[in-house]
């Protein structure tokens, strides 16, 4: 399912002492089955961005079109679980979230408020438990004994059990271990990859090299860049100007001077094979 949002404006506590901007003018529209990071500083509108996608926010200005509905200032809230039944959001530190007695029963919860029968849902519970690599004797615990890293699988578990078509993540593997992280990152693309829409809100520039299609960077609730990952970190004085990182292959290449790249590589995968051309000679 497409997104596209046409002259997309957010302000905060209008008409009030306190009023600020949140989004400026925003355009921009993404392709079925695409995964998409954004990506800037904080501040910058990511997750007030992020939060139009599920109807969190209303727009102040302009219109929204996402999961065959039409989102405007004028939107009511009656076809609002219809729509995130299609269109789900994890947030950050979504183990936050978690309430109910056993780990099966949270998981479940998603499918159940969403229409599944009973044993739809304990079915995908049971599925997701274990994509999100838990193992099947802690579905009868409390979700409150298990690690913070555990729990974080389990919050995330309950989101994707009912197998939304469009899954919004807010930096969802921040504070996971490396290995933690690569695993998540994994079920995500592989999530798109089975026909989903993806789109992940990041600080790290390596998960945009590594699974992002395509790239929205925010600055100041204006979107200023929307292309691929390798044309986003190909300017080198763009992305000095605006501060953005680069992936960590990238930065480490242009570090080596006597080497020659044809691509600048973005991944390690990249590095590997631009450093093996250059020996082979």
């Amino acid at each position: 399912m497409s997104v596209e949002f046409k002259h997309v404006s957010y302000v905060y506590s209008p008409n009030s002492p306190l009023e600020k901007k949140g989004l400026d003018n925003v355009n921009f529209e993404l392709k079925d089955s695409n995964f998409t990071a954004i990506i800037g500083h904080t501040g910058s509108g990511k997750s007030t961005l992020m939060q139009h996608f599920n109807d969190l926010f209303k727009p102040s200005e302009g219109e929204i079109k996402i999961a065959g509905y039409t989102i405007t200032p004028a939107t009511t809230n009656k076809h609002l679980k219809n729509l995130r039944r299609h269109v789900s959001l994890v947030f950050q530190f979504p183990e936050s979230q978690l309430f109910e007695n056993t780990v099966i029963d949270d998981i479940a919860f998603g499918p159940k408020n969403f229409g599944y029968s009973e044993k739809e849902a304990y079915s995908l519970a049971e599925k997701w438990l274990k994509k999100v690599g838990l193992p099947e004797e802690i579905a009868s615990r409390s979700p409150f004994e298990l690690s913070g890293g555990q729990m974080r699988r389990v919050a995330i578990a309950g989101v994707m059990a009912y197998e939304p078509d469009i899954l919004c993540l807010d930096e969802p593997a921040a504070g996971l271990d490396p290995h933690a992280r690569k695993q998540m990152m994994q079920l995500f693309k592989e999530y798109q990859k089975a026909g989903h829409t993806v789109i992940l809100v990041t600080h790290n520039m390596d998960d945009v090299a590594n699974y992002a299609d395509d790239v929205l960077v925010m600055e100041r609730g204006e979107l200023i860049k929307h292309a691929s990952p390798k044309i986003v970190f190909s300017d080198n004085e763009w992305l000095k100007e605006h501060q953005v990182l680069k992936p960590t292959a990238t930065e480490f290449a242009s570090k080596l001077s006597n080497y020659r790249f044809e691509d600048e590589p973005l991944t390690l995968d990249e590095l590997v094979n631009e450093i093996k051309k250059n020996v082979k000679g």
